[in-house]
């Protein structure tokens, strides 16, 4: 499937492909997550919601392999997902807060590198250019020959998030997606998410604002200072 137009969302299908069983981490002497369970089957997405500090990023790390928990398991399709650390780094694209770009290279060259370096791919590669397409669908073609460091934050969010279309991984792990995007750029990335569903892609996203991602379920990670009152799904 291309990598630009628009697509609607597959309902997930019954079988879970992810699963998080009682998942614990320590920073410290602090418990950053306490038994954080979750499941996500195919075309699915989860919303992590919660206050700053309630471990939100801690559980992307751990879900992606980048963070071993302390406690508890990370499942995929029934297995152990961190069994073998090159097949889940294949099936995962992870996007964090800082967006690791180069500066004094292009939009281009950036994600060329990325390509280079054979990053993810437990899917195959869709027909055509792969690059160009990505450049499209987060409308970087204007952009592409303009170095990394003269970008806006928005901008190179938009080149961050091309590089993970260019990963063609199963799952997507994003930290704030939509941080620094204007409503034009939160369209694309809506079309982008929605086309990565409808091929029975995986979506788990921290956020703290509205995303363009219907039919989703939300996990709340409560905070030290966390109340019932308090308890709102984009708090």
């Amino acid at each position: 499937m291309p990598l630009s137009g628009t697509s609607t969302p597959v309902p997930p299908s019954s079988a879970p492909a992810l699963q998080a069983d009682a998942l614990c981490v320590f920073r410290g002497d602090r418990l950053v997550l306490d038994g954080v369970s979750l499941t996500l089957a195919a075309g699915g997405a989860l919303l992590l919601t919660g206050p700053n500090g309630a471990g939100k990023s801690t559980l992307l790390r751990v879900l992606a392999g980048l963070r071993r928990a302390d406690s508890g398991a990370v499942l995929w399709q029934g297995a152990p997902a961190l069994a073998d650390p090159a097949a889940h780094a294949a099936r995962v694209a992870y996007l964090g807060h800082q967006d690791a770009l180069k500066p004094g290279l292009s939009v281009r060259e950036n994600l060329a590198l990325f390509v280079s370096a054979g990053r993810g791919g437990d899917r195959a590669r869709p027909e055509g250019d792969s690059l160009e397409a990505a450049l499209t669908a987060m409308d970087l073609l204007p952009l592409a020959d303009l170095p990394a460091r003269l970008l806006s934050a928005g901008q190179k969010r938009r080149t961050a998030l091309a590089r993970v279309l260019l990963a063609q991984a199963s799952l997507w792990l994003l930290d704030e997606p939509s941080l620094g995007l204007d409503s034009a750029a939160i369209a694309l990335l809506g079309t982008a998410l929605a086309q990565h569903r409808a091929q029975g892609g995986l979506v788990v996203a921290t956020t703290h604002v509205p995303l363009p991602l219907p039919d989703t379920t939300t996990l709340r990670l409560p905070g030290a200072a966390d109340t019932p009152l308090e308890d709102t799904p984009w708090a």
